[in-house]
């Protein structure tokens, strides 16, 4: 599978609709084309968007720490799914995102694509520019991550 990668910026109309860059909708396989899946993220101030074969993954894979029987469980999968909605995709590459989901992440005209290796997401751009690391702090810890898998990186 090709991973999303990089940052894009986009364009926002005023009905809500934005193009899904090129190099995305090139990674996108049937019948991904036409239908993604968002949701905001829990974490960031941002929309996730998964192909649609990645939501299902993903759903699977949290049902399987879940449990059916357990209140608490029930009302997390619950939350995540409704926190969650089918996008088409039209034949231009636009999809329709509702206002109050711009509204709640930032974004009024400018949004930006951001490449997540099996999905993407959107953000408002001065959003993603104040949560992103700086160089030291991502040196760092990505250093320390590295290093934790792989020892030899310190050799």
């Amino acid at each position: 599978m090709s991973t999303f990668i990089g940052n894009i910026e986009a364009k926002v109309d005023v009905k809500g609709r934005i193009f899904i860059p090129a190099a995305y909708r090139k990674l996108l396989t049937f019948p991904e084309k036409s239908v993604v899946v968002m949701r905001k993220d829990p974490d960031n101030n941002c929309l996730v968007i998964y192909p649609e074969k990645v939501w299902e993954n993903k759903l699977a894979e949290l049902k399987l720490v879940l449990d059916e029987w357990n209140e608490q469980d029930q009302l997390l999968l619950m939350q995540f799914v409704s926190d969650a909605e089918w996008l088409d995709v039209d034949s231009q590459g636009r999809v329709l995102i509702q206002k109050k989901y711009l509204q709640q992440i930032g974004v009024e005209s400018d949004a930006l694509f951001v490449g997540g290796v099996d999905r993407f997401s959107i953000w408002s751009p001065s959003v993603y520019a104040s949560t992103k690391l700086s160089s030291e702090d991502f040196a760092r810890l990505l250093r320390q991550k590295m290093t934790k898998t792989n020892p030899s990186i310190n050799e």
